[in-house]
């Protein structure tokens, strides 16, 4: 066997076959690293932040464990229950029923309450809107919402019954035809 021919199948750095050389393999392999670790951090953020900032995150940031315990406690007290029954894909500019059943701790419908639903898009805020649901019976709220863009909106929905309220978030993706 030639010197050549030996030189043109073996694995070393002397050789010009690209993918024989450890070299060329080990920046090949570098740039598929870090493109797979970049396509997990982008994944990463569009999963688990939904992009919102409060207009008034600092004040709502000051003493925010204190604040989140007395949240949490408050809502315990209240003791409301929820059923949402909201659409799960909601279609872009197609009205799409929500729907809302809320009950006070003792079982009984909780009525004359306030419900407002926020949808929040975080890739542009000037597309945010509220709508309101109106009781239909007895601790039972509907409303029709029309969602403008397509993609992914975080729903915020508030519950008030005079000085009392209770909010829970979902998360929506708003899909074409």
């Amino acid at each position: 066997m030639s010197e050549t021919s030996m030189n043109k199948n073996s694995f070393s750095q002397d050789n010009p076959k690209a993918l024989k050389n450890p070299w060329v393999l080990g920046w090949l392999t570098l740039v598929v690293i870090v493109l797979g670790v970049n396509i997990g951090f982008i994944s990463l953020a569009f999963i688990t932040n939904p992009g919102l900032v409060d207009k008034n995150y600092y004040e709502k940031a000051e003493d925010y464990e204190e604040n989140l315990v007395k949240y949490r406690t408050a809502r315990a007290s209240l003791g409301w229950n929820y059923q949402a029954d909201f659409p799960v894909n909601p279609v872009i500019n197609k009205k799409s029923l929500y729907r809302l059943s809320v009950v006070d701790k003792t079982g009984l419908p909780l009525t004359d309450a306030t419900i407002k639903v926020m949808a929040y898009r975080p890739s542009d805020a000037s597309a945010d809107f509220d709508a309101s649901l109106t009781e239909v019976d007895a601790g039972i709220y509907e409303g029709y919402i029309t969602y403008p863009l397509k993609g992914i909106w975080e729903i915020t929905t508030k519950i008030e019954l005079e000085a009392d309220h209770y909010t829970f978030t979902r998360r929506a993706s708003i899909v074409t035809e």
